[in-house]
């Protein structure tokens, strides 16, 4: 049960990093990079911008 919790929580991650990213910087790459590093983006991006 733990781990279909834990694998949704880390794409949820994935796709909101993504979704930051592309607002901010309109582009791909960048949102592939902040993509695969996930929860760190969104945590970065919540500490810098707000």
């Amino acid at each position: 049960m733990s781990e279909k919790s834990t694998s949704a929580g880390i794409g949820f991650g994935c796709a909101l990093a993504i979704t930051i990213s592309w607002t901010a910087w309109h582009s791909i790459w960048w949102a592939i990079i902040h993509g695969v590093l996930g929860w760190f983006y969104v945590i970065y991006y919540a500490i810098q911008y707000t």
